[in-house]
C-alpha cells in the first residue's frame, strides 16, 4: 500500500481541523448532556466509516477490511478508557462543566503517543519478524488478565505516577475554573485538574500498550493503523459524555475485550501459520462487542425488573 505524502498531510489536515472544530464549539465551560454528546458521537463515528469507505474506494477491499478491523478494535478497547476516566473523575470529584477540558487534552495526547507507538512498533516489525509473536504472546495474556480482572475497580490515588508528580510539583487542594496552573502566595502551584490530567496521560500510555500491538494482528500498514487509531479516538469524549452514566449496565463487555484481545493475539500467533482472512476478524470482533453490550444489557434489565 503506497501512500503518498499528499495523503499523509490531508489525514493529519482532517484530523488538526476537527480538533479546533471541536474546541471552538467547547471553549467555554458547559455541562455536555446526552442529547449533544449523541450529536457528537454521530460526527465522529460518520467522520470514521466515510473515512474507511475512501480507503476501501482507493486501495481495494483488503485495506478498507483492515481499516474497518482497526477501528472497531480501537473503539471497543476505547469503552475501557471510559471506565478509567470515569474513575478517575470520580475520585477527584471533577466538577462535570471541565470534564471536556480534560478530555481533549487526554485525546491530545493519546494521538501523540500512539504516533510515537506506531512509528517504534513499524520499524521494530519491519527490522525483527519475531516481534509479532511477542506482541501476540503480550495480547494474550493482557485479554486473559483482564477477564480474569474484570470486576475489579483500580484506585486512581495510588497510582504510582500520582505519588511522584505530589512529591515534585506542588498542588493546591482547590479547584480554579479550568485552570491547570494558579500563582498562590507568590508561587505557581498546580490545581487538582493539572492531577487529573496526569492521571488521564498515563491511562492514554498504558491504553496504547495494548490497542497498538492489537491493530498490529489485523494491518502492519502505518497509514491504517494511525488513521484507524485517530477515527476511533477522536470520538472518544463524545462517546464518554454518552456512556458515563451506563457505565454500571455494561457487565459483560470487559469479558468482551478480553475475547477480542486474546483473539488478534491467537491471530498474531498464527500469522506464519494460518493467516486468518480479515472478512473473519471483522465478523468476530464485532460479534465479541454486540453479544457482549446486549447480554449486559439484558442482565442488568432483568436485575433492575426483578421483584426484591
Amino acid at each position: 500500500m503506497n501512500v503518498p505524502f499528499w495523503g499523509w498531510a490531508a489525514l493529519l489536515a482532517v484530523i488538526l481541523a476537527m480538533l479546533a472544530l471541536d474546541l471552538l464549539a467547547h471553549r467555554r465551560a458547559h455541562v455536555v448532556g446526552v442529547r449533544e454528546a449523541a450529536l457528537w458521537s454521530v460526527v465522529w463515528v460518520s467522520l470514521g466509516l466515510s473515512f474507511g469507505l475512501v480507503v476501501w474506494w482507493i486501495y481495494g477491499a483488503q485495506a478498507g477490511g483492515e481499516y474497518f478491523a482497526g477501528y472497531l478494535i480501537e473503539k471497543s478497547l476505547a469503552v475501557d478508557n471510559v471506565f478509567v476516566f470515569a474513575l478517575i473523575f470520580t475520585s477527584f470529584a471533577v466538577p462535570r462543566e471541565y470534564l471536556h477540558r480534560i478530555l481533549f487534552y487526554g485525546v491530545l495526547g493519546a494521538l501523540v503517543f500512539r504516533a510515537i507507538f506506531i512509528a517504534g512498533g513499524a520499524a521494530l516489525i519491519d527490522q525483527f519478524h519475531w516481534v509479532l509473536y511477542l506482541f501476540g504472546g503480550l495480547l494474550v495474556l493482557t485479554g486473559w488478565r483482564m477477564f480474569l480482572h474484570r470486576d475489579e475497580e483500580g484506585d486512581p490515588r495510588r497510582n504510582p505516577v500520582l505519588k511522584l508528580v505530589s512529591r515534585f510539583v506542588p498542588v493546591t487542594d482547590e479547584y480554579h475554573g479550568q485552570r491547570f496552573w494558579v500563582r498562590l502566595s507568590g508561587r505557581w502551584v498546580a490545581t487538582p485538574l493539572f492531577t487529573v490530567l496526569v492521571l488521564v496521560e498515563t491511562s492514554d500510555i498504558v491504553f496504547a500498550v495494548d490497542s497498538i500491538p492489537a491493530i498490529f494482528a489485523v494491518t502492519r500498514e502505518p497509514f491504517l493503523v494511525f488513521s484507524s487509531n485517530a477515527f476511533a479516538i477522536l470520538g472518544l469524549r463524545a462517546m464518554f459524555f454518552l456512556l458515563a452514566d451506563l457505565m454500571h449496565r455494561f457487565v459483560y463487555l470487559k469479558a468482551g475485550l478480553a475475547a477480542i484481545l486474546v483473539f488478534v493475539g491467537v491471530k498474531m500467533l498464527l500469522l506464519d501459520v494460518y493467516p486468518i482472512p480479515i472478512a473473519y476478524s471483522l465478523t468476530f470482533i464485532a460479534a465479541s462487542i454486540a453479544v457482549a453490550v446486549v447480554a449486559s444489557l439484558r442482565a442488568t434489565r432483568e436485575r433492575v425488573g426483578s421483584p426484591r
